[in-house]
């Protein structure tokens, strides 16, 4: 993908770059996220800045660049792990990675034991490189593999910008947090205790600091 990136005038500019063009509709994750963050103005939405605030390293934090489907290169061959919104921001002291997973009533996705059902070499190998990326020694099947490679996506882009923070936010606009289950389980893998609309730090030895939350939107948006 090319790195020369054209400015979006509206929530529209957002859905040529879909992997699937069929997700752009009314009460969909991929326009609600687009129809939430363009009415920020160039700001977080109220929600996120909310769930910013409850981390006094994260606080201060101010948008420099919000690419929508943002595509990272993760371990192993094959596709790149495509982020519904990536953003580098910059607090008082630091710069941080953001990577927004948008939601509404759709899935993570298949299991790790269900991706690793046929138990290719580079799929493997993938895995591992993400684990290892996650500080962890092993991913369980239960785990969702979407939450995998977006957290992993975020820290990535963390180090490729020498920022100090990464971290990866649900952006849910299902009013009933339909599927936290499944993320609440993901972050006590990871050693973490998932709260929502609020941040969790994951312990890690080493790299950026890296942070995890799930955040309500607007039910506004589930019609724009």
């Amino acid at each position: 993908m090319s790195s020369i990136l054209i400015p979006a005038s509206g929530p529209d500019d957002w859905a040529r770059f879909l992997a699937d063009p069929g997700h752009w509709r009314s009460g969909y994750s991929a326009k609600c996220l687009a129809c939430c963050w363009h009415a920020a103005n160039g700001d977080f939405p109220p929600e996120i800045r909310t769930v910013l605030r409850t981390s006094p390293l994260l606080a201060t934090a101010e948008i420099l660049v919000a690419i929508p489907e943002h595509q990272v290169r993760i371990p192993g061959s094959g596709r790149a792990s495509q982020t519904d919104l990536w953003i580098l921001a910059r607090t008082d002291a630091a710069l941080a990675s953001i990577a927004v997973e948008g939601k509404v009533a759709e899935p993570f996705g298949e299991t790790v034991g269900d991706w690793l059902s046929d138990e290719s070499a580079n799929k493997q190998t993938r895995l591992k490189g993400l684990a290892e990326i996650l500080g962890v020694e092993t991913i369980p099947g239960d785990i969702r593999y979407q939450l995998v490679h977006r957290t992993a996506s975020a820290v990535l882009e963390a180090r490729r910008f020498l920022a100090s923070h990464a971290v990866m936010l649900v952006h849910s606009f299902s009013q009933h947090d339909q599927w936290f289950e499944d993320f609440r389980h993901f972050v006590m893998m990871l050693g973490g205790s998932p709260r929502k609309d609020s941040l969790v730090v994951i312990p890690t030895s080493s790299g950026p600091t890296l942070h995890v939350g799930w955040v309500r939107g607007a039910e506004q948006f589930l019609s724009a």
